[in-house]
């Protein structure tokens, strides 16, 4: 499914800051959006549909997750409603087995009422009858109590599972809406990017391929008027070569103010050189074999009269066949990083004045992350193709996938107490 980060495209829709280039859409069965279907909006008629497509997106996500829970809570044999069932069912167990052992007292006194010897007297034989009667008064007794514990328990255990039916047709419409809502922030989000002439033929129409995999490391602060680097680490786990891989990426500031500014550079092994980020997508200029790796580093420079604040960094990678297809990776790979002022001298290293330990690739300000020498490479480690890689953005649902068996919606096996299993999609994905 279509998983991009809702956080990231609030922050590229509402902060009035710098973003170097935009990603295109995941690839879907909708046509891409044409020029003239948005001439007539302004840009900012497009980012507040956007804007309010996201808070519906997020509404319903919402939605689904508390539905997703009352799943799970139904299905819980310590709820209430399953508590009621199995109680009633083993009443019902106990109640046959008392009918049972009743039907066995009926037997036994009609055999000792038999067995009585020709010369037994007549209070033998009475009490023997008595006995026979008083047997099968009980036994009746006993078929009554088991037919009403059995109805009773037949009608706890639909009840139970009458209401994990409600919860998950319930789940499975708050999960359409979700999808629904999804759609149309889609739709918003790709007109807008249409409209500011941020997409193009290089990024549409690439599918979705799960052995593509991506992961973007680098600094948790960059100081105002330096840099800092991030390695965004492309890796082939498939089993074909790719004819080339690259992508889109952007950064942006946080409640930019006047003074405020930063600039994205790129570089590669392939190209070594400082580059400043265009619209179009970078490129590696080499194929990717299976179980290799290929490294861009993205360096961000943060202005001298910069305010403290807080950035993100955007990717969408692709990778490129040689039958001249795209494929994106699932996922959307976006972290943040702080801005903050320089230390005072004499204030020591201080929380922000270290370079070398809020990063994989360089510190936060110092030296290394301000270098002009390109670090870019393309690795040759082999990857596990089983493994999951990058840093995800969250997709709103959970990181486990369960199987959640439906049968025109639902499968609920009555009379069993079964459980039933909710499917929760990641990301993060939640991606």
């Amino acid at each position: 499914m279509r998983r991009i980060a809702a956080t990231a495209v609030a922050a590229a829709v509402t902060a009035p800051a710098l973003f170097l280039s935009a990603a295109p859409a995941f690839a879907d069965t909708k046509p891409a959006v044409d020029a003239s279907q948005t001439a007539q909006k302004s840009i900012e008629e497009l980012k507040k549909e956007l804007a309010a497509a996201q808070a519906e997106y997020d509404k319903a996500e919402k939605a689904f997750g508390e539905a997703i829970d009352a799943v799970e809570a139904v299905t819980k044999d310590d709820h209430p409603l399953a508590v009621a069932a199995a109680a009633a069912v083993q009443a019902s167990k106990d109640a046959a087995a008392a009918k049972t052992a009743a039907d066995a007292a009926v037997t036994k006194a009609e055999q000792d009422l038999a067995a009585l010897p020709e010369d037994a007297t007549e209070e033998q034989k009475a009490q023997a009858e008595q006995a026979v009667t008083d047997a099968k008064t009980a036994a009746t007794a006993a078929r009554a109590t088991a037919d009403t514990k059995a109805a009773e328990a037949a009608a706890a255990v639909k009840t139970r599972d009458d209401a994990r039916v409600a919860a998950a047709r319930a789940m499975h419409l708050a999960e359409q809406d979700r999808d629904a809502a999804e759609a149309v922030r889609d739709d918003a989000r790709r007109a807008l990017k249409v409209a500011e002439g941020t997409t193009g033929e290089e990024g549409s129409g690439c599918s979705i391929d799960e052995h593509f995999r991506a992961s973007l490391t680098g600094p948790k602060e960059i100081v105002v008027g330096s840099s800092g680097v991030f390695t965004l680490r492309l890796t082939n786990a498939g089993s074909t070569s790719y004819a080339e891989v690259g992508g889109f990426v952007g950064a942006s500031l946080d409640h930019a103010k006047k003074g405020d500014h930063i600039s994205l550079q790129w570089s590669s092994s392939t190209s070594p050189s400082w580059k400043t980020v265009s619209r179009g997508p970078l490129r590696s200029g080499a194929r990717l074999a299976p179980g290799k790796s290929f490294e861009f580093k993205l360096k961000i420079s943060v202005g001298a009269t910069s305010t403290a604040t807080k950035g993100r960094l955007y990717t969408e990678v692709m990778s490129w066949n040689d039958d001249k297809s795209c494929a994106e990776s699932f996922g959307y790979l976006s972290p943040t990083f702080k801005v903050v002022k320089a230390a005072k001298p004499g204030s020591g290293t201080g929380s922000h004045g270290g370079s070398g330990s809020t990063g994989s690739t360089g510190g936060s300000g110092g030296s290394g992350n301000g270098n002009s020498s390109p670090q870019g490479g393309s690795g040759t480690t082999p990857v596990n193709s089983t493994s999951t890689s990058g840093n995800l953005a969250s997709t709103g649902a959970g990181s486990s996938t369960l199987p959640f068996a439906l049968a025109g919606g639902v499968a609920v096996v009555l009379g069993g107490g079964a459980m039933v299993m909710v499917r929760r999609r990641k990301a993060g994905a939640r991606a």
